[in-house]
């Protein structure tokens, strides 16, 4: 029941946002209702839709539930991206090697680079904090650029002097900065297939959604975790490795945002370009943020973010609204969840005050 009340402040917040783009819309002389169904109808109208919510939800789950991981130690993971990114390019050149491997070989070993990918590249911020001070905000946020700078190298297509191509560019695609396609071996299986293009990954992000929630609260190394996150003096006072514990929440963070760039290149777009990487590893910052950093909320914000995302295109043809409007409606969620006041003066709504105190971005957090 603690984690239905605490999510009662997201499901208002989403409310709150969708009326105050309601108002913004009515203010520039747009139909709001009109916009709102053709989002439902993007998200939910037939089985296309469907499809396309659930493939946008699939990274958002994984990379959610990498911030609350580190959320839960009381750490700020602002790096999903790079790890994200750092998963996809370690994945596809897996998948694009080994040719005449089995599938029952290769497609495990390509999620597993993707997978340590991720670790490695969220291990840097754990080592540094542990050993230096650094803060692993600042650290995670130098990395995303240096990922992304690393992905675009291994892709480079060369230039007009002779400069020497990236070691993953794909030669036939001439001036194109892009990776072959996968193996077939490597490639994720179709759930759905064409038109619907849904794989199986989503299946996996949902198992793993399960064994975070086990390790969380049913294991030992979860309660060392959530006890450094509430307090890290009182951790260290009963005996809990807290630096072990810290290098261990960045690096699995990491590996989940890294599982998510294996899965969306392996089940989805088959091979890497720059351009493929988005902003699914900030949007895991807002969805872990609106699920409260519990599972079940990470799978449930991630869904509504998907729906909004799979439906912008069809709001946007059916009633001329910008879908940028989207991303102003995402903004004001996270603006109302941050700020739980403002909620309960909307809505006065004083039964919330429990939930309220759920919603509270704190560092308590991290014990949640």
């Amino acid at each position: 029941m603690r984690i239905f009340r605490s999510l009662l402040i997201p499901v208002l917040a989403l409310l709150a946002a969708l009326l105050t783009g309601a108002i913004v819309m009515l203010i520039f002389g747009d139909n709001p209702l009109k916009a709102y169904q053709g989002l439902f109808a993007g998200a939910f109208g037939d089985g296309r839709a469907w499809a396309t919510t659930i493939r946008k939800m699939t990274p958002l789950i994984l990379t959610g539930l990498s911030v609350a991981y580190a959320f839960k130690a009381g750490l700020l993971n602002i790096g999903a991206s790079g790890q994200f990114i750092f998963g996809t390019v370690c994945s596809v050149a897996v998948g694009i090697s080994m040719e005449g491997m089995p599938m029952l070989i290769h497609l495990p070993l390509a999620i597993g680079a993707g997978i340590v990918g991720g670790m490695f590249w969220g291990a840097i911020p754990g080592l540094l904090k542990v050993y230096t001070g650094a803060h692993e905000v600042i650290v995670t946020i130098m990395l995303n650029y240096v990922a992304s700078l690393f992905a675009g190298w291994t892709v480079y297509a060369g230039g007009t002097q002779g400069q020497t191509p990236g070691p993953l560019w794909d030669p036939t695609a001439g001036a194109i900065s892009e990776t072959p396609d996968v193996l077939a071996s490597a490639q994720i299986p179709w759930m759905f297939g064409p038109p619907y293009r849904v794989h199986w990954g989503v299946v996996l992000a949902l198992l793993v959604a399960v064994l975070f929630w086990w390790l969380i609260y049913k294991s030992i190394f979860g309660f060392e975790l959530r006890t450094v996150g509430q307090n890290i003096k009182a951790a260290r006072y009963a005996g809990i490795a807290v630096n072990r514990t810290i290098i261990l929440a960045m690096t699995i963070a990491g590996g989940l945002a890294g599982l998510a760039g294996a899965i969306e290149t392996l089940g989805l777009n088959h091979k890497f370009a720059p351009e493929f990487s988005g902003a699914v590893g900030f949007d895991g910052i807002t969805v872990a943020l609106l699920g409260q950093t519990h599972p079940l909320g990470v799978v449930l914000a991630a869904f509504m973010f998907g729906a909004l995302d799979g439906g912008a295109s069809r709001m946007q043809f059916e009633s001329g609204v910008a879908a940028d409007i989207i991303q102003v409606i995402q903004a004001l969620v996270l603006a109302f969840v941050a700020a739980p006041m403002i909620i309960r003066s909307i809505f006065r709504a004083r039964w919330l005050s429990e939930a309220e105190g759920q919603a509270t971005l704190t560092t308590g957090w991290g014990g949640n």
